[in-house]
């Protein structure tokens, strides 16, 4: 399971750069393949990490309505962008991604804030993708 670790970690750094540049994902994404094909120094984009950048951009407006009506006391914009991100990644593969498991959505995501954010950070991403996985029949439609 390593490999699909790798991809999470290389898609919350793709939507990351997307949200710092104000670049649409999938321009990162195709920088990224172009650069991982002509440069030996960076590492190849794995499949995995393009279908979860793929789908990410394709639920993207639903994404964030979910999270700016369910993160209490915090509007998209104010907050932490890492945390956005990874909100972002493990709200798409936890309510569109049906052969992972909840649980490794939600482990996966915390150990990526734990690594990147805040030491709130984790408890904050638990809580988010928690309550969507309670929810999730309900949230789950297409754009």
């Amino acid at each position: 399971m390593a490999a699909r670790n790798t991809a999470r970690k290389r898609a919350f750094q793709i939507l990351f750069e997307g949200d710092q540049r104000g670049v649409d994902v999938l321009t990162v994404l195709a920088d990224w393949i172009r650069h991982s094909r002509t440069d030996t120094r960076q590492p190849p984009v794995s499949e995995y990490t393009m279908q979860l950048v793929e789908g990410y951009a394709k639920y993207e407006r639903r994404i964030d309505e979910l999270i700016a009506q369910y993160a209490v006391d915090w509007t998209l914009d104010r907050m932490p962008v890492v945390d956005r991100n990874i909100l972002r990644l493990g709200a798409y593969e936890l309510i569109w991604v049906d052969e992972t498991p909840d649980a490794v959505v939600l482990d996966e995501m915390v150990q990526l804030a734990k690594e990147f954010s805040t030491d709130e950070s984790p408890a904050f991403v638990n809580g988010l993708l928690g309550r969507f996985k309670t929810l999730k029949p309900s949230l789950r439609r297409d754009e």
